[in-house]
C-alpha cells in the first residue's frame, strides 16, 4: 500500500521525475539525524524546462511553473533519500533563487510555485516553512529558478 505522500500525487495527478543526478562534485542530498538537506533543484527534469530571465524572456507565471518544477525535484530527491519515511518528513525551509534582470522586484510570487506544491502535497502542518526568494543574475544551464530545501524526518 501507497503512504499518504504517494497517494495525494497520485490524486493530484502528479507523477515525479527520476531524482536528478548532480552535475558537478557534489551529492544531491544529505541526513544528518532527522535533518535532511537538499542540494539547489533548477527548474529542468526528464520531461520539462524553463530556461531564461524571469521578467525578461519569461512572466511571473512561467517563473512560478518554473518553481514548480523545482519543488518537483526536491520532492524526487526527498524521496530518494528518505524512501517509506517521506511520510513523516516536514518541510522547514526553502531557499529560493530567481534568474532576472536587475530591477525584477517579485521573486516571493515566483517561489510561491515551490511553497504552494509542497503544500498542495504534503498538508499544510508539513508542508509550511520558512524561506527566502532572491533575484540572481544567473542560474546553473540557464535555469529559471534554483532551489534547495531542508527537511525534517519525525
Amino acid at each position: 500500500m501507497s503512504g499518504r505522500i504517494d497517494q495525494r500525487l497520485e490524486e493530484l495527478g502528479i507523477t515525479l521525475p527520476d531524482a536528478p543526478v548532480p552535475s558537478a562534485n557534489y551529492v544531491p542530498f544529505r541526513r544528518s539525524g532527522n535533518q535532511v538537506f537538499i542540494a539547489g533543484q533548477i527548474s529542468v527534469t526528464g520531461d520539462e524546462s524553463a530556461i531564461g530571465k524571469v521578467g525578461a524572456e519569461l512572466s511571473v507565471e512561467d517563473g512560478y511553473a518554473a518553481a514548480r518544477l523545482c519543488g518537483m525535484n526536491i520532492l524526487a530527491q526527498l524521496k530518494a533519500c528518505v524512501c517509506d519515511e517521506i511520510d513523516r518528513a516536514k518541510a522547514i525551509k526553502l531557499g529560493g533563487f530567481v534568474n532576472a534582470p536587475p530591477d525584477f522586484t517579485q521573486p516571493p510570487a515566483v517561489i510561491n510555485g515551490v511553497s504552494d506544491l509542497l503544500i498542495e502535497v504534503m498538508g499544510e502542518e508539513a508542508g509550511k516553512h520558512a524561506r527566502f526568494a532572491v533575484a540572481v543574475a544567473s542560474l546553473p544551464a540557464g535555469a529559471a529558478v534554483e532551489v534547495d530545501a531542508v527537511f525534517e524526518i519525525e
